[in-house]
């Protein structure tokens, strides 16, 4: 059997493809990416030992643009050549993680027959999805909220695929490779994958506080270590790569944005957290609505970063610890701890159909 996989414009739409590939090989599938040229999701295909094909798509824009007019030939370009990448390999399946990338790919998909499997990691559909549904067989998402913008009998509830390495991290390890000198909870602190310099200077003015309390482990993002912040039990990272399921298994608390692939990990290790989701001002509100479903749920609390001061922060995060048995007690009620296995069985359903 053979699967393409497609996805791309950030890793929080290529990771969860990523997490599939181990149980997608034991299930007998070759696997094939389609991505964008040149893309980030090229490098991380590749890393990951699977054949890549590079397309052309224009970005999806929801406001008025003369760029929608040259990227929508981009996209009929992109639907030219996936179509003939798609004829060429004949895989048994699509499946599609999100980013303008995938509207090609899902298109001459649906133009040669091939069943297509979506998965949607936000409470609410990206625009890529939106046009993508309607050509679907299914489509896997995380928020129960979401199956209600899904067409009847095409949503599942899934939850998002996982890393391996995420799941099983050493407290052990983590406690070595941070060496902290005093025994102390563990507050971990990101900004998303690029980091947030609003979170780092709150953080960072919040320091002496904190510091009584907690060893404090900070992902601030490329080129935003400040050398000057510099104390005993704070340890500064552009980047947490291969140690990060260590440092999730030693952190008590996390800090965070909301973006979807993150607060799973959260669910899926029960791990007390406080997201800071990115404000309307410079999204399209997904994490705002993302963090107050996990609020409704009881699996987390939320601090709009248009509120937060250095007392405010500390205040939340002395608040979560205080509270952390009962946040923690929520998600493991939830059952939410890996979505791979309910998506790989997604795609098998598609096959069947």
């Amino acid at each position: 059997m053979k699967i393409v996989l497609t996805g791309g414009g950030t890793a929080g739409h290529v990771t969860p493809n990523i997490a599939l590939l181990p149980g997608l090989r034991l299930r007998g599938f070759e696997i094939i990416y389609i991505g964008g040229k040149g893309g980030m999701e090229e490098a991380m295909a590749e890393n990951a030992g699977v054949t890549y094909y590079g397309i052309s798509s224009g970005k999806l824009r929801r406001y008025l643009s003369v760029k929608n007019i040259t990227d929508g030939f981009r996209v009929m370009r992109g639907i030219t050549q996936a179509r003939k990448i798609l004829k060429k390999i004949r895989p048994d399946v699509v499946f599609s993680k999100g980013g303008f990338v995938v509207v090609p790919v899902v298109l001459a998909a649906r133009m040669l027959k091939i069943p297509v499997v979506i998965h949607e990691s936000d409470f609410s559909i990206g625009l890529a999805n939106r046009l993508a549904i309607p050509r679907a067989t299914k489509v896997c998402c995380v928020f129960p909220e979401t199956l209600k913008q899904i067409p009847d009998g095409k949503g599942v509830l899934t939850g998002t695929p996982i890393r391996q390495e995420i799941l099983h991290g050493s407290r052990i390890a983590g406690a070595a490779f941070c060496n902290f000198a005093a025994e102390k909870p563990v507050l971990l602190v990101m900004g998303g994958s690029q980091g947030s310099a609003v979170i780092n200077a709150c953080l960072r003015d919040a320091l002496d506080d904190l510091l009584t309390d907690f060893n404090i482990i900070h992902g601030c993002g490329k080129g935003n270590v400040d050398e000057a912040a510099s104390r005993d039990g704070y340890l500064q990272f552009e980047f947490i790569g291969d140690n990060m399921g260590d440092l999730y298994a030693l952190a008590d608390l996390v800090v965070c944005r909301a973006g979807s692939n993150s607060i799973s990990e959260f669910l899926a290790l029960a791990k007390p957290n406080l997201l800071i989701p990115l404000p309307k001002a410079v999204s399209r509100g997904d994490q705002i609505l993302n963090a107050a479903s996990f609020e409704k749920q009881g699996f987390s609390v939320v601090l709009d970063e248009e509120k937060m001061t250095k007392d405010v922060l500390i205040t939340k995060i002395k608040e979560l610890f205080a509270n952390r048995g009962r946040y923690a007690a929520a998600m493991r009620k939830s059952g939410n701890v890996d979505g791979t296995a309910q998506v790989v069985e997604v795609i098998m359903g598609a096959l069947r159909q």
